[in-house]
């Protein structure tokens, strides 16, 4: 890759600020979707007396909790770096994910509960016909805002974004569960309606577990191997280039690439500048998910300090 193609591809990508309007947008209009929403089950499930259609009502509604949690996450990142935080507050997104992951938990908690509590207590369920309209409704209105979140996230790299979007993606399985519960109790089966919230639960119950593993992976800078045997060979391939190692962390929404290469020791320190920026832009290209890529070079058997990236050496005297 040139220095020009490497600078439009710099260029070609989307800006930071409309990323964070665009999320900020997202979690503003799914938290008013989902607040509808669960206002409306949660009448209908104290008009029925339906525990899977109420527990599928309070599961709505932390969901509004949880887009409020994602907003603080993405209002935090967005703060420029200080002398505290010399790194930038990036990854107050990736703590919100953890945030949406605990309601997650809280939500299964209180699911249990409530169906077990009906159960064991052997609870009536009136007006089915109506519960099974309120459930209707929150798989249509959790699969809408679900839908609308995963694009945005997707589009803009959020997983903080994506996890809120299975949350709302579970709220929807789990309308379909009272549904079918609220089903058997029309059938004459009475203990439809409890088996189905327990039902329910077990299922948030898996969901939590996904959302909770993705955040805990990326808190303790896991990522994908692909990508790094990607940016080690891209690195491979500049010439002067000996051998490379290749570390990787996410930052929130960005993936940050540190290169350490070994250079043929016979380059001047103006050759090695200019191999360590070639193997910047090569990389760049060959990983499109980098957000920064920092290399540092030495000489092999040199004992010439670091090249750093941006640095200029100076040419030498012909």
């Amino acid at each position: 890759m040139t220095a020009e193609s490497a600078r439009l591809a710099r260029a070609a990508r989307p800006d930071e600020a409309a990323h964070r309007r665009d999320a900020n947008r997202a979690v503003v209009v799914s938290a008013a979707g989902l607040a509808l929403t669960g206002v409306a089950e949660l009448l209908l499930a104290l008009a029925t007396g339906s525990v899977a259609l109420l527990s599928d009502a309070i599961h709505n509604l932390s969901d509004v909790s949880t887009s409020a949690v994602v907003f603080l996450g993405f209002w935090v990142s967005g703060k420029p770096a200080s002398r505290s935080h010399p790194y930038g507050y990036e990854r107050a997104e990736d703590l919100a994910g953890l945030g949406v992951a605990v309601v997650i938990w809280l939500s299964a908690a209180f699911a249990g509960y409530q169906s077990f509590h009906k159960l064991v207590t052997h609870g009536t369920t009136s007006d089915v016909r109506i519960g099974m309209a309120g459930a209707a409704l929150g798989i249509i209105g959790n699969q809408a805002v679900a839908f609308y979140k995963r694009r945005v996230g997707t589009r803009i790299g959020s997983l903080t974004l994506i996890a809120d979007a299975r949350h709302s993606w579970l709220d929807a399985i789990s309308s379909l569960g009272a549904i079918a519960g609220l089903a058997l109790v029309a059938a004459g089966y009475r203990w439809g309606d409890p088996v189905a919230g327990l039902a329910v639960t077990v299922f948030i119950c898996h969901v939590g577990y996904d959302v909770t593993k993705d955040m805990v992976i990326r808190l303790m800078d896991g990522i994908d191997p692909g990508a790094l045997d990607a940016a080690t060979q891209a690195a491979q391939g500049v010439s002067g280039v000996r051998s490379v190692t290749v570390r990787g962390r996410w930052m929130g929404r960005s993936l940050v690439l540190d290169i350490e290469s070994q250079l043929d020791g016979s380059l001047s320190l103006a050759q090695a500048g200019h191999v360590t920026r070639q193997v910047e832009e090569a990389v760049a290209g060959a990983v499109p998910d980098a957000g920064q890529v920092r290399c540092a070079a030495r000489a092999c058997g040199a004992d010439a300090g670091i090249i750093a990236p941006g640095e200029r050496p100076p040419v030498a005297s012909p």
